[in-house]
């Protein structure tokens, strides 16, 4: 895939490197919605057939995640097959340590995103637009780069339905120092709730609002496709609210990509 001719503005400027974490537009990682429109339904297309969380089946959350390699000397991105399932067909071990209090030091066996998403071109471009932020660190240049690649969808039926994410709470993913974090918003239609908070490492584990003041660096929405936001793991502690069901006709639901990025070992 050709890249772009210069850095966007939010690389140019490291915003993630200078802070620990930056809002991310489409225009800030140099996509063009327009070149990838039918890359853009492919991946929405997917979200629309996630399964349930097998860790959570009624927490109104939906997943697939895989992994994938990247090769920082050549510019080679790999998609690690899924082990065998018998549910799922193939499924890929998710690890975050002790970092998700909800689950600690628990292999999760999450299914796998469809394997033609393995060439959606958008998908690459914005995995290739999260390593431009992430590169910079030393500690990712000479070694392999895991990429965990994660579909989430958060949808209710009616209004008595909540839609979590995991952990329900601000935290960080752990593993390796070098561990980075994008989300990328697909979708949001017909739902309350879902803001995002960045705040102080020392707040994992809390609520935004039981914060002291000054422990909260950002509080935001994603609204427009392709919103998001990139973390420096270490650097700071990341959550998004509950989702319920919005004023509108229909379901409602809130569909997002998110993308992992570290050494390549165990523990992303």
């Amino acid at each position: 895939m050709a890249r772009p001719s210069a850095a966007p503005a939010a690389v140019r400027d490291g915003r993630v490197r200078r802070d620990g974490y930056a809002r991310l537009s489409a225009a800030d990682l140099g996509i063009d919605t327009e070149t990838f429109a039918t890359d853009f339904e492919g991946l929405t297309d997917a979200c629309r057939d996630l399964p349930p969380d097998p860790y959570a089946r009624r927490t109104n959350r939906f997943r697939r995640y895989s992994h994938a390699v990247h090769l920082p000397w050549t510019g080679e991105l790999s998609y690690v097959p899924g082990a065998p399932d018998d549910e799922f067909g193939t499924a890929t071990e998710y690890w975050q340590d002790e970092h998700n209090p909800e689950y600690p030091r628990m292999r999760r066996r999450l299914p796998d995103i469809p394997p033609a998403l393995h060439g959606n071109r958008l998908l690459e471009a914005l995995i290739r637009a999260d390593l431009d932020h992430a590169l910079w660190l030393e500690d990712l240049h000479r070694v392999p780069v895991y990429v965990g690649v994660h579909l989430i969808a958060l949808a209710v039926r009616d209004r008595e339905q909540v839609a979590v994410s995991s952990p329900n709470c601000l935290h960080q993913d752990g593993g390796s120092p070098a561990t980075f974090t994008f989300a990328h918003l697909l979708g949001r239609r017909n739902v309350e709730g879902g803001e995002n908070v960045i705040a102080t490492p020392e707040s994992a584990g809390r609520q935004p609002d039981d914060l002291p003041p000054g422990a909260v660096h950002d509080r935001f929405f994603l609204t427009e496709p392709l919103d998001g936001y990139g973390v420096h793991d270490q650097r700071v502690s990341h959550y998004v609210g509950p989702v319920r069901l919005g004023d509108e006709e229909g379901d409602g639901r809130r569909e997002i990509l998110i993308v992992g990025i570290a050494p390549y070992e165990p523990g992303l």
